[in-house]
């Protein structure tokens, strides 16, 4: 059977439960006679009359009828297979991959994860901590979280938070003993808590700002990390001066564990941006990512 041969049942389908032709074009979108003309032509084609015409109504034959309850039911199913099918369509499912830094990752995906997962169970999010600057596309990842100094010019990039500030902390215990710096410079004479980045082929400088004036500084210290948690516990522990994220630190402010120092040399800087390539096509999953991610004002 063709596909004209199909269209041909579905306005007999269609004519034989409305017993109308003229509710049964409006249904098909055609008209009248057209419609007409094409059940005539399938009852010429199958060599039997399929429908009783009267000035006043439309019923099936005998044979009509046969033909209308044996073949309705399937017309039915398929047309709710496909309508089910275009529910998959816009219904945001399959798994979105991002890459991330792990300050990223912590503070921006983690929070927004809890949010989507409950109300899109059929969306996986696949998060990959990697602080060097991956090549999303050739790695195969959806997105990625970045600075916005970061970003290349031919991404798509959308703004998932604020400007952010770091922060040198110590413990009490330990700025009582050494005492607190008072610029930069002075780190050179402390125990600091150094980290090691790839992106930066080995110890990362402490960066400073302030009055207008950039400065690095390269610290030195017995302990080097390339986490923030391992950071952070040595600072609460005492062990030397760490340069962490602000919002990691500042939960320890106040009395629980650690203070800050130089916050006139910590200057606000843009945050992070979620990329991807401009050619991407936005999944229905990829698109609730997006906007769990977006920062708002």
């Amino acid at each position: 059977m063709t596909q004209a041969n199909l269209n041909d049942l579905v306005a007999f389908l269609t004519v034989a439960r409305e017993q109308s032709f003229t509710k049964a074009a409006a249904k098909l979108g055609v008209s009248q006679s057209a419609l007409s003309q094409t059940v005539r032509g399938l009852e010429e084609r199958l060599g039997i009359r399929l429908l009783m015409r009267t000035t006043r109504s439309v019923s099936p034959t005998e044979a009509g009828e046969r033909l209308r309850m044996s073949l309705g039911p399937h017309f039915e199913e398929i047309n709710a297979e496909l309508a089910a099918i275009s529910e998959l369509r816009d219904k945001p499912s399959g798994t979105v991959r991002i890459t991330a830094g792990e300050h990223a990752a912590i503070s921006i995906l983690a929070p927004a994860i809890r949010r989507l997962a409950p109300r899109y169970p059929d969306v996986h999010v696949e998060v990959i901590v990697d602080y060097g600057l991956t090549d999303i596309v050739a790695e195969r990842y959806d997105a990625g979280i970045r600075l916005g100094e970061q970003v290349a010019k031919d991404m798509i990039a959308v703004k998932v938070s604020g400007d952010m500030r770091m922060a040198v902390v110590g413990s009490p215990d330990y700025l009582e003993r050494y005492g607190r710096p008072e610029t930069p410079q002075d780190l050179t004479r402390h125990n600091c808590i150094n980290m090691r980045l790839p992106t930066h082929g080995g110890i990362f400088p402490w960066e400073f700002e302030h009055g207008g004036r950039e400065l690095k500084v390269r610290v030195d210290g017995q302990l080097t990390f390339n986490n923030i948690a391992m950071r952070l516990d040595a600072a609460l522990a005492g062990l030397g001066l760490a340069y962490l994220p602000e919002d990691q630190a500042s939960p320890y402010f106040d009395g629980k564990g650690l203070e800050r120092v130089l916050g006139d040399w910590c200057e606000p800087f843009p945050g992070y941006h979620l990329y991807y390539p401009n050619r991407r096509h936005a999944s229905p999953a990829f698109a609730v990512v997006i906007e769990a991610l977006r920062y708002r004002e």
